[in-house]
């Protein structure tokens, strides 16, 4: 027996902006749950929907008449911006014909153009086939749909894969730890962001409140932001260009400090590159550890390096250059490196061009030294290719 008691709720929609990055327009609005206290101060009214003090069954009538209301007042806004409505898979889970969608009834009965309206999936709960073929089915008439706080607790790797979203949203609190901190953090917003590029999802960051948040963002090549740098949520929808101005000062401050950040990069890399091919000249013949400390190995970002054969078989020691000395270790000598995409991408050069210019592997953090690296490689001669690890320059 249900004995909760309905508190006395008006809850109505507030939206807030979502800016397109290229364009610096609002390409769409995010509906929000609000509520009016009694000292007359527009507040969230997202607590009620997770709360014990009222059932599922109010819960989703309160969703349903917020949904109705914001729908009603995007008939009133022309244009092409989207409308992003949340909806939980609790509430998706207790539809029994698929085929009579609430939100496909409101949407006929306001006669909106259903190409303008996003929906939101929220949480990690929910019948997870019942959520695709729902998906499906909102897609069949027209809707685009979103994955909402993507990198929650888990990545929610399985609803990708079973929903094809148009609309990747970063988990808020993931964004921030990682625009604050970056490390590891940073390392799995890059690699969520571009597994959204990948499957062809746009990326959405949300809960962007600072100018740095901001250059983070693009950085992770977001499509669309959203958050208190640009504005809350608010009653009424606003003219498109509002914060174009804005944009665009942000966009040439990031352009600025990123063309200088890569000359550096280019500057150090050109170095590195220079040293490998010294490195080479040395190792055609053989070599003296003692001599080849003396080069500026260290200071410039090498960490050591190993000769394969063309087999993919490591025929020398690993040298690893700490402190100003060549530390010889043995341990992966014999290990064979043919499947990694340094080694078969410099087989498959020409043999002049493999010995003219090392190639550079994709970042990754070494499991034994916690750093993050790339390896670079070129060839010695016909049957030696050199691979050398150097620090990674990151974003």
């Amino acid at each position: 027996m249900n004995t909760s008691v309905t508190p006395t709720l008006d809850l109505f929609p507030y939206f807030q902006p979502i800016i397109g990055v290229a364009s610096g327009a609002i390409v769409g609005y995010e509906a929000l749950a609000r509520q009016r206290h009694a000292d007359g101060k527009i507040l969230s009214a997202g607590h009620w929907f997770s709360s014990s003090k009222i059932s599922t069954t109010q819960k989703i009538d309160l969703d349903r008449s917020v949904r109705h209301q914001a729908l009603e007042k995007f008939t009133q806004f022309p244009g092409n911006s989207y409308l992003a409505l949340n909806i939980s898979p609790t509430w998706i889970d207790i539809i029994d014909n698929p085929k009579k969608l609430p939100t496909l009834e409101m949407l006929n009965e306001f006669e909106l153009d259903k190409s303008r309206i996003i929906i939101e999936i929220t949480e990690t709960k929910g019948d997870l086939n019942k959520l695709a073929e729902i998906v499906k089915v909102y897609r069949s008439h027209g809707l685009k749909v979103a994955i909402d706080d993507f990198g929650s607790g888990y990545s929610q790797l399985d609803r990708v894969i079973a929903m094809h979203p148009d609309i990747i949203k970063l988990d808020m609190r993931l964004f921030k730890q990682a625009s604050k901190k970056g490390g590891i953090a940073s390392d799995v917003v890059y690699s969520l962001t571009r597994l959204a590029q990948r499957t062809g999802c746009q990326i959405v960051c949300e809960g962007v409140e600072t100018d740095n948040e901001f250059f983070f963002a693009l950085s992770c090549c977001a499509h669309m932001m959203q958050g208190y740098l640009f504005s809350p949520a608010v009653p009424e929808f606003q003219p498109a260009l509002t914060y174009q101005r804005h944009i665009s000062s942000l966009r040439k401050k990031f352009l600025q400090h990123t063309v200088a950040q890569e000359k550096k990069k280019n500057q150090a890399l050109i170095k590195i590159k220079s040293l490998v091919k010294d490195l080479q000249h040395a190792l055609q013949s053989d070599f003296n550890l003692n001599e080849l400390a003396a080069m500026p190995f260290e200071e410039n970002g090498i960490l050591g390096f190993y000769i394969c054969n063309s087999d993919g078989e490591q025929i020398s020691s690993s040298f690893e250059f700490s402190q100003g000395k060549w530390i010889e270790n043995h341990r992966t000598r014999h290990f064979n490196w043919s499947w990694r995409a340094y080694f078969y991408q410099i087989l498959a050069l020409d043999f002049e061009q493999a010995c003219a210019e090392p190639i550079a592997s994709e970042a990754y953090r070494d499991f034994d030294t916690d750093k993050l690296c790339k390896t670079l490689s070129i060839r010695l001669d016909e049957v030696r290719i050199l691979l050398v690890d150097i620090i990674a320059f990151m974003k």
